[in-house]
C-alpha cells in the first residue's frame, strides 16, 4: 500500500477534521508525506489551512466549490486548531452570551483573541482568515 492511500485511509478512519503534517510521519519520510498530502489536495479531500495544517474536505452540493466537512462550521474549525496547538484563546463577549443561552442573537462572526506569542500563524478557511490579533 502506497502512502498516499495510507494516509487517506488514516484520515477516512478519524473522527478528527484537523491534521498536522507530521500526524503522518510513521507512514513515509517528510518528502513522501508531503507529496501524498499534495495529491489528497488534488483528490479533493483535503483542504490546506496553513503551513503543515489540513482539514477533511468535500465539494459543496450548490457551489460545487471545496468547502470543510466540520459539522461545526468553520467556527467549530477554528476552535480545533487553537485547542490542537494548546493555545488559550478567548472568543468576543457577544459570542460567549449567545453560546451560554443567554441571548437569542447568533451571532455572524466570532471573534478570537490569544497570546501571539503561543500561536503566531496566519490561517485560510474559505473566506475566513484566522491570525493573531494585533
Amino acid at each position: 500500500m502506497t502512502a498516499a492511500k495510507r494516509i487517506s485511509l488514516k484520515i477516512k478512519r478519524s473522527r478528527r477534521y484537523v491534521f498536522e503534517r507530521k500526524d503522518f510521519e510513521i507512514f513515509a519520510s517528510y518528502s513522501q508525506v508531503g507529496r501524498a498530502l499534495n495529491q489528497l489536495i488534488d483528490k479533493n479531500e483535503l483542504i490546506r489551512l496553513g503551513y503543515g495544517l489540513y482539514t477533511k474536505a468535500r465539494l459543496n452540493s450548490l457551489t460545487g466549490k471545496l468547502m470543510p466537512t466540520h459539522p461545526g462550521g468553520m467556527d467549530a474549525l477554528m476552535r480545533e486548531i487553537l485547542k490542537m496547538k494548546g493555545v488559550d484563546f478567548e472568543m468576543d463577549p457577544f459570542s460567549l452570551q449567545s453560546f451560554a443561552g443567554g441571548s437569542t442573537q447568533i451571532p455572524s462572526l466570532v471573534n478570537y483573541s490569544w497570546n501571539k506569542k503561543q500561536f503566531n500563524r496566519r490561517l485560510v478557511i474559505g473566506r475566513r482568515l484566522l491570525h493573531s490579533p494585533s
